[in-house]
């Protein structure tokens, strides 16, 4: 399978999720040195067996105490296991760089429960990867312990980066970390899975029959209740569910004062609709410190976890342009730039830190220095039925204008009856009847009990969309959304929103 994934069905939704995100190249890395093997880490609790996290570690040709190379981190994505062949790391390899592919606990070779990235877990299986790595003699040290160390993967294996260099300065007060690539991963798992606790079930689906078995009974049992009701589930099992989700993301660190302050190269999809730009842009925002900020990149492009929206009805153009209008062929050679100014300082004449590098909807490059909204629009009242019915278009300018970012709506809500929900995205198109959200992405707004005038404030997704002359831009309202089917209430209903605001980012 490709880096990019920009048409993915769901017969093959669970291959993206376990799939390496990196370039195969067909030729075997001649003179590689190979060695698999395990390291002892945290037990489980309950027990006093350390748990086995296995890894294959491939050495360049070279790669000597007396000719020492820094060494890249990769890890695979959810229900995956560990890339053994060094031809996937051919590049890397050539470039005169070692390479450790590990299996993440409970996945492949490595035993133990999947805690998904809980940093007292699979955050420490990490920091005894890199222990294991300053022992190499071959491995360049910048000081005694400390690695010369980047890290790159895609969704799970872009949750591990966070996971071992946040926990590292927790622990440690700092991280042996020197830079992450982290794709199409998350800052905050319960706002993916389940924003407003309106679950997305269509991927928890996929997500569970892809590994539910990893995770610890009690969570597996909310986890399927989470899948089949839609909603956050009430008692024990919505504690527990809680309880879980509770550190596992970048979220929980920077909460407890913690930034990190080294260069991420970010990529996130705009047409994501598992972990949405929102994750990544918040990412990119809050979990690094100002000067990490300006050694950074975020590159935005359509693909991730994709699945086609069909109600209501999206759009989005497969493809990584701004990779290439950053001078690379694709995201994978980005990284390598990346890794080689960060780990080699080698100048590559790579441009673009402190920036968002963002793929329209169309598919070209949009490059923005902020996404603060810059216009508002005073929509005043919508009525929607709720649970049933179809979208609502409320025209909001006509083209040519350019939008990037997240939108934030605000209103007072009024609903009918318990348990009313509604979908809010922007769509284009030359009238109402034929406006698709953009890029594929909506976000919910669910209300539980009765409620009047209760004021909310919803983010949109984040998109990046040229609105061309002879169509409009739109704010869609729908009582119903594909990928979270199922989260609806059981009657029809009705949601009535006032005073309704819309704040977003015009591109100048």
């Amino acid at each position: 399978m490709s880096r990019r994934r920009p048409a993915l069905r769901i017969s093959v939704a669970v291959a993206l999720l376990a799939t390496a995100v990196l370039p195969v190249a067909p030729a075997t890395a001649a003179d590689t040195s190979t060695t698999n093997g395990c390291i002892a880490s945290v037990p489980e609790p309950g027990s006093t067996t350390p748990v086995r996290i296995c890894y294959s570690l491939f050495r360049p040709d070279g790669a000597s105490a007396g000719h020492t190379v820094p060494l890249i981190f990769h890890s695979h994505g959810w229900g995956g296991s560990r890339t053994k062949d060094p031809a996937a790391f051919k590049s890397w390899l050539d470039a005169g760089y070692g390479v450790l592919s590990f299996d993440q606990r409970s996945f492949g070779e490595s035993t133990g429960v999947a805690h998904v990235m809980n940093p007292d877990f699979e955050g420490r299986d990490v920091i005894k990867l890199v222990d294991f790595v300053a022992s190499l003699d071959w491995v360049t040290k910048q000081r005694p312990g400390d690695p010369l160390i980047g890290a790159i993967g895609g969704s799970y294996g872009g949750g591990y980066q966070f996971a071992g260099a946040f926990t590292e300065l927790r622990d440690r007060g700092r991280t042996r970390f020197d830079a992450l690539a982290p794709e199409i991963t998350w800052w905050d798992l319960k706002q993916s899975l389940a924003p407003d606790e309106a679950a997305r079930t269509l991927w928890l689906a996929i997500l569970y029959a892809g590994g539910g078995t990893h995770l610890p009974p009690a969570v597996g049992a909310a986890f399927v209740s989470l899948v089949t009701t839609g909603t956050w589930p009430t008692g024990q099992a919505g504690r527990d569910l809680d309880a879980f989700f509770a550190k596992n993301g970048p979220a929980w660190h920077v909460a407890h004062g913690r930034k990190l302050n080294i260069p991420v190269l970010f990529g996130q999809g705009l047409s994501d609709n598992l972990f949405n730009l929102n994750q990544g842009l918040q990412n990119f925002q809050h979990a690094l410190t100002p000067r990490a900020q300006q050694r950074s990149i975020f590159v935005g492009y359509n693909g991730g976890h994709t699945l086609p929206s069909v109600l209501p009805p999206g759009f989005a153009t497969p493809g990584d342009p701004c990779s290439v209008a950053l001078g690379s062929p694709s995201f994978g050679a980005l990284e390598q730039r990346f890794m080689a100014l960060n780990l080699l300082k080698q100048q590559t004449g790579l441009t673009g830190f402190g920036s968002y590098h963002l793929a329209t909807a169309d598919g070209r490059c949009l490059e923005q220095r902020n996404l603060r909204p810059n216009k508002q629009y005073r929509l005043g009242k919508v009525i929607t039925s709720a649970n049933l019915g179809l979208p609502i278009q409320v025209e909001l300018a006509k083209g040519p204008i350019t939008v990037a970012g997240v939108p934030r709506l605000q209103a007072k809500v009024s609903s009918l009856l318990p348990d009313a929900g509604a979908f809010f995205a922007l769509s284009v198109g030359s009238s109402v009847l034929d406006a698709k959200i953009v890029q594929n992405n909506t976000m919910p707004l669910r209300e539980q009990r009765v409620v009047h005038g209760a004021r909310r404030s919803i983010d949109l997704p984040g998109i990046a969309v040229d609105v061309p002359a002879g169509k409009s831009l739109f704010l869609t309202v729908s009582p119903v959304a594909d990928m979270f089917a199922g989260q609806n209430g059981r009657v029809p209903n009705l949601l009535k929103l006032d005073d309704l605001k819309l704040s977003l980012h015009r591109v100048p």
